[in-house]
């Protein structure tokens, strides 16, 4: 080994010997702060799509009940809501009907997340 090689991993040595190494740790940390953050952002998307999806499912049962609560369709207005409601993967958390207006709310638990949405339908006023 020659006085030239030892010079070169010197710690004062242009600081080549103190660096070497540090572009590939940085790469690596950019490419895995890259890949939390796009992890993150597809399941926030994720649950707000199910969020608009169970407010769908919301109106379809408020509109089912209201439908059953008038004599539309025959039966009792917060069981047509449940169906309704179970054919859109939700479940009724709130029905009530008060003349011709059903209130109605429904959930569905999505990666340990409750999603809940409320609608109302009936006549107009």
């Amino acid at each position: 080994m020659s006085a030239r090689d030892d010079t070169a991993n010197a710690p004062g040595a242009a600081g080549k010997g103190a660096e070497r190494g540090a572009g590939s740790i940085l790469a690596l940390a950019v490419l895995a702060a890259t890949v939390l953050l796009t992890t993150f952002v597809v399941l926030v998307l994720g649950l707000l799509t199910v969020g608009r999806s169970v407010a769908s499912a919301a109106d379809a049962a408020a509109l089912a009940a209201a439908d059953t609560a008038s004599g539309a369709i025959a039966g009792y207005p917060c069981e047509a809501a449940q169906a309704v409601a179970s054919l859109n993967g939700t479940a009724v958390t709130r029905c009530t009907v008060t003349g011709l207006i059903a209130s109605v709310s429904v959930g569905r638990r999505v990666q340990g997340i409750d999603i809940v949405a409320s609608a109302r339908a009936g006549p107009p006023p």
